[in-house]
This record gives C-alpha cells, structure tokens and sequence, in this order.
C-alpha cells in the first residue's frame, strides 16, 4: 500500500490526537504544493503553451492598470483575480484579433490555474465557479466572428495559423505524393506520403530517424512530442513503397536523419540538385509542402491541411472515433470528433415511407 505524504506538522499533530489541526496543516501543505504538483505532471510542451496563455492574461491585466504576480507558479497572484476579469479577457483577446481557438485555449489554461488557486485558497469557491462558468466561442461561430473583423479594422484576425483548412482532393493527394523520379522528388514522395496517408504533425516528420523505418515489417515508430507518446503506425502502400526508393537510392545512412535537406539552388524537376546531410527543419517542411501544393493547385498548402485531410478520410471511411483518437495522437476526443461529425451522413436512420 502506497503511504500518504503530509506534512511533518501535520504528522506531529495526529500523532497528538489534534486531528482538525492536522487537517489543516495538511490543507497548508497542500496549498503550497499544487502547482508544482500540476507542472510536474505535465509534458514540456503543454507547459510552455500555458506559460503563453499566462502571459497573455498578465499582458491583458497589466493593459487593464493591474500589476499580475507569477502566474504561472505563485498562487496568491492569482487572489483578487474574478470572472468579470476573465470575460474581459476574452473580449480582449478578440479585439486584440487573435483566432478563435487561440482564445479558447487561453481561457481553458486561464480556468486550470485559477482551479489550483482556489485549492490554495487564493481564490474564494463562488468565485471559481463563475470563472468557470465564462465560456470560449462555439466552432460554428468562428466564421462569422471573423466576417466582423474584416468589418471592422481593429478586429482584423492576427497570427499565421489559418481560420479554415485547404482543401484536399483525393486526386490532388495522388499527384502530391507522386513526386517525380529525381533525389528531391523521391524525398518529397516520402514527406507527402507521411503527411496524407498517415497525418503526422510538421515537427513530428521532422524528428523522425531512419532508425524509426521497418521496411521488412512496413511500420513507423516515431515520437509525438505534443502528447508526449511514442507510436507506431502500419504504413500504407504508397508510404513504404516510397520510403523503399528513397532509402535505397538517397538516404543510405543507417542512423540519424530521415528526411535530408537539398542542396541550395535545388530545383524541383530533373533538374533538381542533390540532397545535403542535414535533417529538414519544421520550417523547410512547411515551405515544401507549400511550394508542392502550388503545383497541384493548392494555394497556401501546408502540412497541418495534410493531417485535416488525413483525418477526413479516415471519418469519412468509417474509422471509429477511439480509434482515430489514438491514430492521430490526439489527447482528447474533442478534435477527431469534429471529423466524425462533419463526415456523418447527415439523414442516416431517418424512415420515409414509400411513394
């Protein structure tokens, strides 16, 4: 049986009988605790999110005449903050143009750290629960908040990441991965072959090894640093069969990384330059993906539109939402259930009678 860990005051006390004293000093305890307690439990990643969202909040209160503490690790900073503070946050977050679900994600950490202060007993019961009463913006509200914006020119949205996804058709995604027969093209086989068939994130296929290939096998192990996991995926025909000529022919190294940068003037064609021994940043794979996607016709392409397309056709095959959940690395049911939901039939199970 695992012991329970109080403190030495709080010990001392029951040892003495006093058991409301010692509650309380387990309640001092703990208070002191719980954020280390939160952020150890925590991937890297999601922290150095929410030390962002945290330091929105204290940009939005500072703008409001207010002087914020540590947010992100001081409990009492958090004393005198109340949810009328936090719906201003919101709506200055919109004024300020940011995207929607850049908004909500502040408010969620916003509510996560403002529940710990309450534990802490910086922040009064009543006035947690109306905090987390304030809620984010509804998907479907995204489009015609963003009307509004171009409207209005102080709610011009900002920031690179796009209000809706390109889209994808299932003959575009053949010609993206049917790269042509030169060292750049069969490296750009093998990127848009894992991005579409297999919906990885930009930074994950930029981490991946050659050690991570299993050719005799057909599978990909790789790591999703997001989620803090480490998974392995079939591969689908296209995928290997393009990671076999790659592999074979310009990636020979039993070790380090995959994807190998070209050389500066490669051109896409036959008359393409030869791959370099660095491993290609998330950036150099945004940039091809987006110069690749210009090819087919796909303006502003980008690898994350591979992963919504991806997703897509998974929802729309009949992949079951757990499933998907766990195939596209995915921490919550919330993202892959809007695939599902837009790829439901949307009068399946409705009986009309004979004509």
């Amino acid at each position: 049986m695992n012991s329970i860990v109080i403190s030495d005051r709080a010990s001392d006390l029951m040892a003495s009988g006093f058991m409301h004293q010692a509650g309380q000093a387990a309640n001092e305890a703990a208070a002191r605790n719980v954020f280390s307690d939160y952020t150890s439990r925590k991937a890297k990643n999601t922290l150095t999110r929410q030390h962002y969202d945290l330091a929105c909040f204290a940009d939005f209160l500072r703008a409001a005449g207010l002087n914020p503490g540590d947010l992100a690790s001081d409990p009492e900073a958090w004393r005198g903050i109340t949810w009328g503070l936090v719906e201003a946050f919101k709506g200055w977050m919109l004024q300020q143009g940011f995207a929607i679900g850049t908004i909500n994600f502040r408010l969620s950490t916003v509510k996560v750290y403002a529940k710990m202060a309450a534990k802490a007993g910086a922040i009064e019961p009543a006035t947690l629960a109306m905090m987390q009463a304030v809620e984010g913006y509804a998907h479907k509200e995204i489009k015609r908040i963003d009307e509004q914006r171009d409207q209005e020119g102080y709610f011009t949205r900002i920031g690179s990441k796009k209000a809706e996804a390109v889209s994808i058709t299932r003959d575009q995604a053949r010609q993206l991965k049917g790269q042509p027969n030169t060292p750049q093209g069969r490296r750009d086989a093998v990127i848009m072959a894992i991005l579409l068939d297999h919906g990885l994130r930009c930074g994950e296929v930029a981490l991946l090894k050659v050690e991570d290939i299993d050719l005799q096998a057909g599978r990909m192990t790789f790591y999703r640093p997001k989620v803090d996991k480490i998974q392995t995926h079939q591969l689908t025909r296209a995928a290997l069969q393009a990671l076999r000529d790659y592999l074979a022919t310009d990636q020979k190294a039993t070790a380090g990384p995959l994807l190998l940068a070209s050389k500066k003037g490669g051109k896409h064609g036959e008359a393409c330059g030869k791959l370099g021994a660095a491993g290609m940043t998330e950036r150099a794979i945004t940039k091809r993906a987006a110069f690749l996607g210009q090819l087919v016709g796909l303006a502003g392409l980008s690898a994350h539109d591979c992963r919504h397309y991806w997703a897509t056709q998974a929802a729309r095959n009949g992949t079951p939402l757990d499933r998907l959940q766990d195939a596209g690395g995915w921490s919550s049911l919330a993202m892959p259930a809007r695939y599902i939901e837009a790829a439901a039939i949307a009068n399946q199970g409705v009986l009309l009678g004979s004509d």
